[in-house]
């Protein structure tokens, strides 16, 4: 009997193309305030979990409005513009090759989970996987505690569970989970401060394969 396999894929900036849209989101917030915009590179280098954190890098002081505030107006902008982006080019592939395969395959997102939902069944993946974990609000959090119940709802048959994301708080869920992360260098985060987390490094999901092979 073939033993059970189950891939934790993140969403966004991993399987969705979304960081321009991130950037062009958040410029919009940046010039109404009269902030320094960003470009890529320096997104790469500041864009980190908890997202309040991000916004206090980029230049918001919380003394003058309350986070709530920029973080919705963020997701507003974000969803008006989001159906914009497209999932990478190989996604298809990866997720017919794990299949074919025998893997059990899950999303596991810091999205709004309706919305997630919505994406995925837009971009015409939504039948690869077994389950769709996105969060209960707008804030980003909650990532680990999803994780642990996508896992439990396995009922001990996960088997060799691996995560594939992009950001070193993919990592982070890793290690609290216990389990394998390959980190995709395409996405959120800079490859430099992904491999600082010490997890294996793809840099697109043919290598993902080859690694996990």
């Amino acid at each position: 009997m073939k033993s059970s396999k189950t891939i934790l894929w993140d969403w966004n900036g991993t399987m969705l193309n979304d960081m321009s849209i991130c950037i062009d989101a958040m410029n919009l917030m940046l010039r109404e305030r009269e902030l320094k915009l960003l470009d890529e590179e320096v997104y790469r280098d500041v864009f980190t979990f908890p997202v309040r954190d991000y916004y206090s890098k980029i230049g918001f002081d919380f003394d003058k409005e309350p986070f709530e505030k920029p973080a919705l107006e963020f997701i507003e902008n974000y969803d008006d513009m989001v159906r914009e982006a497209r999932i990478f080019s190989d996604t298809n592939m990866a997720l017919d090759t794990f299949r074919s395969r025998g893997y059990t395959q899950m999303i596991l997102s810091a999205m709004q989970n309706d919305f997630l939902n919505e994406l995925v069944r837009q971009h015409g993946i939504a039948h690869y996987f077994d389950e769709i974990s996105g969060i209960d609000d707008h804030y980003a959090s909650g990532k680990v505690e999803n994780a642990r119940k996508l896992i439990a709802g396995l009922e001990g048959k996960a088997g060799e569970t691996v995560m594939i994301g992009d950001t070193i708080h993919d990592h982070e869920v890793g290690e609290e989970l216990g389990i394998r992360v390959i980190l995709v260098s395409r996405g959120h985060q800079s490859e430099e401060r992904i491999r600082s987390t010490g997890r294996e490094i793809a840099h697109n999901f043919r290598e993902v394969i080859q690694i996990i092979n």
